[in-house]
């Protein structure tokens, strides 16, 4: 199944300063970029055809796999000079690079891809700055079996904020962490018909359009996840995912565990509306 990523986005939260041109998904999380992390859960699971919907800083991503260096995360022997892999990442990969746009929502972006999809009935997307641990083939084979547009995997609320019930005369009726209430957050991670471009305008949002409408319809699955989860649209959060994989605290890289997945490799705070 093809996948498609959306990797176009300014980025502005991770960006350290006018001189760091480099787009979120190229942001370091061990010795790979984000986005590497996003496309080997994928090709871990057997879907190894990615779409890349290019934007701002698209040749930091394009130089990324021109010049692609498999010994950063794969074992090897050198022999005479010449350098003999025990494993392989991206050898099975196909990547398209599209440029999508600079200022592109990310529902325009989907539009300008649409053909690499080559008609297929579904396909994955995703933001390419979130890391899960989420059971993707369950995901699919639960969608596949609904008549349904989309499905869109959601996680409970990670801020660690306090609500509060006001009651009469400015007393506070009651105090609920943001986390126990009854809500979820868009995680970013899609299973989609084609249906759903019957639903996003020109220049629209995925979410706010394409899923809204999908929702108002019946049409539109939540695949609940409570398990790990972690978005990376701070220097925080993107230090905090590093400083776990030096510790070789990792559920993301499912493809480490040794689980039966069908792969071919050898081995926001709710639905808002996103550039990336």
């Amino acid at each position: 199944m093809k996948v498609v990523l959306f990797c176009g986005g300014y980025g502005m939260r991770m960006r350290s300063g006018a001189s760091d041109d480099v787009p979120k998904p190229m942001a370091m999380v061990g010795p790979r970029p984000l986005i590497w992390h996003v496309m080997r859960y994928y090709a871990h699971f057997g879907h190894t055809e990615f779409i890349l919907c290019l934007g701002y800083g698209a040749q930091h991503i394009k130089d990324f796999f021109l010049t692609y260096e498999e010994t950063a995360s794969n074992d090897f022997v050198l022999r005479g000079g010449k350098t003999e892999l025990l494993s392989t990442d991206i050898s099975d990969w196909t990547i398209t690079f599209a440029q999508t746009g600079v200022e592109s929502p990310i529902g325009e972006r989907l539009r300008r891809v649409r053909h690499h999809l080559d008609g297929d009935e579904m396909f994955l997307a995703n933001y390419a700055d979130v890391l899960t641990d989420a059971p993707l083939p369950q995901m699919i084979d639960s969608f596949a079996r609904r008549d349904a547009g989309a499905s869109m995997m959601v996680v409970p609320p990670q801020s660690s904020f306090h609500c509060v019930e006001l009651g009469e005369n400015g007393m506070v009726g009651g105090i609920t962490a943001v986390s126990d209430m009854p809500l979820w957050e868009n995680g970013g991670y899609f299973v989609l018909r084609q249906e759903v471009f019957d639903h996003i305008p020109e220049n629209g949002d995925l979410v706010a359009d394409g899923c809204a409408q999908l929702a108002k319809q019946g049409r539109l699955v939540a695949h609940q996840h409570r398990g790990f989860w972690k978005p990376t649209d701070t220097v925080k959060e993107r230090a905090a995912l590093d400083a776990a994989y030096a510790r070789g605290d990792r559920p993301w890289a499912v493809w480490e565990q040794g689980g039966a997945a069908t792969g071919a490799l050898g081995g926001r705070a709710g639905a808002e509306a996103r550039t990336a």
